[in-house]
């Protein structure tokens, strides 16, 4: 949530450049009060090294949102005339209510619907509770390295740990979080409607016996773990991501089917709690989603050296559940040739083949959209398309359920960006600026192009790729932690500076990407960012050098360099 600062003002206090521009909807000696809900200064004139007609364009533009601020801040404000609500929400989880903060935060009344429980995937079967699985492993990994202790001059006894104290830890962080979410909804007076929602007709919405109309509808429905044919879940021992972070088991031996993100965060937990783990890859190469030079350095760290073998290039045609004292049976098939390749019997067998849209039953068929391959087609702002090519009116989908990128954030990110155009300012979201973390031991992140995507496009549009490289064991941060082992990676047009690409394998990897993901957002060149001063000794000078390595013809920027002259 995003703080909110109460201010009291008069005309009088205002500059005298913006007096004029601000008296027209009040009196002039009649103090106002205003509550700033994430909203810039600008749009309530508060910059007096603004010109005259600049801060006019500033009032025009943002006068919707100066409105909305004031309503939002005496909660979830009046719905527009002939509807019950500004916005319709269908679906609770990290998507939805980001989307429901910042609409009442622009003053919609607003309301959200949830068929199961508020939180979604994330919260309650996914990233939230594999965070709390994973922060055991760490320490888990950290405690058993009797040489990294050593190093430290510590002595530690053997490690051993509780599984259904680890699976608690787990349920309880999902607990606190979707109590948390709940009540910052009903903090700010968002209406929480249980009860499966279907979109019946324009701007019209069914939960449960009733109906509701809305001036906008968002659908935020989400995605389920996708189990190819021929697999048999049985919950117990051949299972999903949704029954592996209830932690009911151990297995000494489990099969991972799928090395993505998913799958690498699993073997990390169970090979640090004593698990054997194999990794069963239909692509010719683990982790096919990361960039190739970050995913030969992890593969080298996070499964060379575990325990961890793995079968590439084949397909799990078919896995039966253990029963009658047998094990898991899994009959593994040349992904090219279809031809048997091999069988494996494994103690537990995970299926980590990725997610697919939660669409079904949403009452689709009743606006004339047709799913692709499950997924609801959406244009550059979230704008639901129908069968024939054209807009849906006042109809959006956001987060897994359209697949433009299947992450919490990027989800949430959509969702604010669409309330930004139903309040009247224009929005479309970079996509390529989101940024993407896998949470192993070391972490791995990312954002924008791979080096390949990154060759490949300059190769059509006609401009060079060049690359810079920094070593953790250059840090000494890194080298205190004796977590020396890392890379970041930076893909950039040495002709403009402008960041193409980065990855990081590394100590707190998915907290070092954030510089490089706001400047691509930005659209901060290199040659202005590697100005920046960070604070030694942090992690953070891994992406400083990364910045300070790069070679770019283009000067700094103006103000960067007249920055760097006044400091």
């Amino acid at each position: 949530m995003q703080s909110a600062l109460s201010l009291s003002f008069s005309q009088a206090s205002l500059p005298l450049a913006n007096r004029t521009l601000c008296s027209s909807n009040a009196a002039p000696s009649t103090p106002r009060n205003l509550r700033f809900c994430g909203l810039r200064r600008e749009a309530f004139c508060f910059s007096p090294s603004k010109q005259l007609t600049s801060c006019r364009f500033h009032i025009q533009s943002r006068r919707i949102e100066v409105s909305a601020a004031a309503s939002s801040s005496a909660g979830n404000g009046a719905p527009s005339k002939s509807f019950d609500y500004d916005l319709i929400i269908i679906g609770a989880g990290v998507g939805g209510h980001g989307a429901a903060l910042h609409a009442v935060e622009k003053g919609l009344k607003t309301a959200i619907i949830e068929g199961d429980v508020v939180g979604g995937t994330c919260v309650n079967r996914g990233c939230v509770p594999s965070k709390a699985l994973l922060a055991v492993s760490g320490r888990m990994r950290e405690l058993q390295n009797e040489h990294h202790m050593k190093a430290f001059g510590l002595q530690v006894s053997a490690a051993g740990y509780d599984r259904q104290g680890v699976a608690d830890h787990a349920s309880n962080l999902a607990t606190k979080i979707r109590n948390n979410l709940t009540n910052s909804m009903k903090a700010l007076g968002v209406d929480i409607l249980t009860g499966f929602g279907a979109v019946l007709g324009p701007q019209k919405v069914k939960y449960g016996d009733n109906i509701i109309t809305g001036k906008d509808i968002i659908i935020a429905t989400g995605s389920v773990p996708f189990v190819p044919k021929g697999i048999e879940v049985d919950g117990k021992t051949v299972i999903t991501s949704d029954h592996a972070l209830k932690l009911e088991s151990v297995p000494d031996w489990i099969a991972i089917v799928g090395s993505g993100y998913i799958g690498l965060e699993f073997s990390d937990v169970y090979t640090a709690l004593g698990s054997e783990v194999t990794f069963i890859e239909a692509l010719d190469q683990l982790m096919p989603g990361f960039d190739p030079e970050i995913s030969k350095l992890a593969q080298r760290v996070l499964i060379n050296t575990r325990k961890i073998d793995y079968h590439t290039g084949v397909f799990a045609s078919k896995i039966t559940p253990a029963k009658d004292g047998k094990p898991v049976l899994i009959e593994l098939i040349d992904a090219k040739t279809k031809e048997p390749k091999d069988t494996l019997e494994v103690d537990a067998a995970l299926i980590a083949t990725g997610r697919a849209p939660f669409t079904n039953g949403l009452g689709l068929e009743n606006i004339n959209v047709t799913t692709q391959r499950g997924f609801i087609p959406v244009d550059e702002r979230m704008r639901v398309i129908d069968g024939n090519g054209k807009l849906v009116p006042h109809l959006y989908c956001i987060g897994d359920a359209n697949g433009k990128l299947m992450l919490a954030h990027a989800a949430s990110a959509q969702g604010i960006s669409v309330v930004e155009q139903v309040t009247g300012r224009d929005h479309v979201l970079n996509h390529l600026s989101i940024p993407a973390a896998c949470f192993t031991h070391p972490e791995i992140s990312m954002v924008g192009l791979t080096e390949p995507q990154a060759r490949e496009k300059a190769e059509k549009e006609g401009f060079k790729v060049s690359i810079a490289k920094t070593s953790f064991k250059a840090n000494t941060k890194a080298l205190a932690e004796n977590e020396g082992e890392g890379l970041a990676k930076m893909i950039y047009r040495p002709d403009n500076g402008e960041i193409l690409g980065v990855h990081i394998f590394g100590l707190h990897a998915a907290d070092l990407i954030h510089e490089a993901s706001n400047a691509i957002a930005l659209g901060t060149r290199i040659q202005d960012i590697k100005l920046a001063v960070h604070a030694h000794p942090t992690l953070s000078e891994v992406v400083d050098e990364l910045f300070k390595a790069a070679k770019v013809d283009s000067p700094a920027s103006v103000t960067a360099q007249s920055v760097k002259v006044t400091v």
